[in-house]
């Protein structure tokens, strides 16, 4: 896991701010950039229109090139929607909530999205949980990204279990899957924004997940063998 601390030197508070204020800059150039994808995209789904039922052959090379950068398109503007997710986990809105609730209304939303990639999700929570203090908007996009990382380790089906127990005055939820698994060169920049080892991927996802756990003063760990599976560990803070 990259060092999120602030310079040794410097004050963090201080770090905390620029870095913020960096964030929102960043996060304003990415809606500056979304507004003429929009009207690229637009465009070219006109052109796509078009030129879709024509017969010749010069017409039917122009639509397979629009068609490609449509898909470019759509991809420029998963990562801007990424990045504008991730530029706004900075804080949380936090209430107490027993995690097993959260967790519980994921899985019936999830399953059948698993069960269509012959991924079995199964939970094994806790009886009895203290509650913690959560966004529940933000920490469902840690249950969404880390469960359909899990689905991407998985292509051939698999099994997805979800723990959750307390220890140490900590809640912790545990995502463990039976997929492919992560080298180590994998592991020591999977936090790294923008690095990503699939085909499209914006490489925000886990870099979005390990800045909410951050803002609700938590800790996230993976342990993760070649085609042994992956277990991501969330542990909380119990609500004071």
């Amino acid at each position: 896991m990259p060092d999120e601390s602030p310079p040794v030197s410097g004050d963090a508070e201080h770090w905390r701010t620029q870095y913020n204020e960096i964030a929102a800059s960043a996060g304003r150039l990415a809606h500056e950039v979304r507004n003429p994808l929009g009207t690229i995209g637009l465009n070219l789904e006109l052109l796509e229109e078009e030129l879709r039922d024509t017969d010749t052959a010069r017409d039917r090379r122009m639509h397979k090139k629009v068609q490609t950068l449509q898909r470019e398109c759509q991809h420029l503007n998963l990562i801007v929607e990424n990045f504008l997710q991730f530029v706004r986990t900075g804080t949380a809105d936090r209430l107490p909530v027993v995690l097993n609730d959260l967790v519980g209304e994921f899985i019936e939303v999830f399953r059948p999205v698993a069960a269509a990639q012959h991924v079995e999700l199964v939970p094994h929570l806790a009886a009895q949980l203290a509650p913690v203090l959560l966004d529940g908007r933000m920490f469902r996009q840690v249950l969404f990204n880390l469960c359909q990382n899990a689905l991407h380790a998985m292509p051939d089906g698999g099994q997805l279990e979800l723990f959750t127990y307390e220890r140490d005055g900590e809640v912790v939820l545990e995502i463990i899957d039976t997929g492919k698994g992560m080298d180590e060169r994998t592991q020591s920049r999977m936090f790294d924004p923008f690095f990503t080892t699939k085909d499209g991927g914006t490489g925000l996802g886990l870099a979005t997940v390990q800045r909410i756990v951050m803002a609700h003063e938590g800790r996230i760990e993976c342990e993760s063998a070649l085609n042994r599976g992956t277990r991501f560990r969330i542990r909380l803070p119990v609500a004071s």
